[in-house]
């Protein structure tokens, strides 16, 4: 089995960041693996926003993490469990990963409200 690359936090750029997390697949991924106090197995993340996730796309997605600096994965057994290197982070680019995250949230919480209205507004007219 190849070992898993895990850039040193001196290697890790801000354009690495930006491209990792500006899929929107990756960022869902992403915010819930900061969210979360324990490691996070791949296989969590088998459906993300309602929509179901090949194996092998996953794989990429997290392959993208890691090599972007924003992960740290270990192999157990079959699984890979990950977490964030959040704290390393912070202190290497303060305020950029919450700034992102925050921004993500803010524009689903926006989207999801925006589709509730519409919904409502479909519902009245004849």
């Amino acid at each position: 089995m190849r070992p898993l690359f895990h850039p040193s936090i001196e290697d890790v750029t801000v354009e690495g960041i930006l491209h990792a997390l500006s899929d929107p697949v990756r960022l869902v991924i992403y915010a819930d693996i900061m969210a979360q106090e324990c490691p996070q197995s791949c296989s969590n993340f088998l459906a993300v926003s309602n929509k179901s996730i090949p194996k092998s796309t996953l794989s990429q997605h997290f392959r993208i993490l890691r090599e972007a600096g924003l992960i740290r994965s270990e192999r157990h057994g079959v699984e890979m469990h990950n977490v964030s290197r959040c704290a390393e982070l912070e202190k290497r680019f303060p305020g950029l990963i919450r700034a992102i995250v925050t921004a993500h949230t803010v524009r689903s919480a926006g989207k999801a409200g925006a589709k509730r209205a519409t919904a409502r507004r479909s519902r009245r007219t004849p």
